[in-house]
């Protein structure tokens, strides 16, 4: 009986790290899908936008947690530009979660995939630093759609943080103002192996992309290999 106990100890041990890093693997992969469906809708996010991003967060599948005023949830990655002005290549992701209650009840407690673009440093210096309130901590827009859309409205050129929704195959933009964004330091953690700082996840040029993660920083590489923020 003992010896029987010890092997399952001993297989749980071995089991359970497997099955928190492929739940990680699976965010990752999620936000690859939603990421290259979002980029091949015609009417989608400005490429003149997308080209002026420092970094790119991606929340797949954001859930209601209950009816009425019960708040929102979901979980992602975040990916940023390389380099010390973020002109470098796109580099390894760090996982991210949102949380909120408004944009759950605007969407109608549906699923609904987000796609947010960081445009300054001053906004990816808040994201990295801790959990930031979206409208108070850092400004949030819903962002302009089409590939030829002006973005040189007043909103678009000062918001720190430019969001979008799908759900139900509507894609638009949607303000998530009231909301809460963090790197989830848990997931984090199952993905790398070890406790990081997300600062060092996106400065560190000793941090690999996980493999799980490389068709989304690639999809990112195709779609705007420069940064033209200027």
């Amino acid at each position: 009986m003992r010896r029987i106990l010890i092997t399952t100890l001993l297989i749980l041990c071995f089991v359970a790290p497997l099955w928190a890093a492929s739940k990680e693997d699976e965010r990752l992969e999620n936000a690859a899908t939603v990421l290259d469906e979002v980029l091949n809708i015609p009417d989608g996010i400005p490429q003149e936008l997308l080209d002026k991003a420092e970094c790119v967060v991606v929340i797949p599948s954001v859930k209601k947690l209950a009816m009425g005023f019960g708040g929102s949830y979901g979980r992602g990655a975040m990916v940023c530009r390389g380099g010390a002005n973020f002109a470098g290549p796109w580099g390894p992701p760090v996982m991210m979660a949102l949380e909120g209650g408004s944009f759950g009840i605007q969407l109608g407690g549906t699923a609904t995939d987000f796609v947010l673009l960081i445009m300054n440093p001053g906004g990816v210096d808040s994201l990295l630093s801790s959990k930031v309130k979206l409208g108070a901590d850092a400004s949030a827009a819903a962002g302009p759609k089409g590939r030829t859309a002006s973005a040189e409205t007043d909103a678009w050129m000062t918001a720190e943080i430019l969001s979008y929704s799908r759900a139900k195959g509507l894609f638009a933009g949607v303000s998530l103002e009231g909301s809460t964004l963090r790197p989830d330091g848990d997931a984090n953690i199952e993905l790398y192996q070890r406790a990081m700082d997300p600062r060092d996840i996106v400065r560190s040029k000793e941090v690999k992309v996980p493999r799980a993660g490389v068709r989304l920083v690639n999809r990112l590489q195709k779609a705007s290999p420069h940064n033209y923020s200027g």
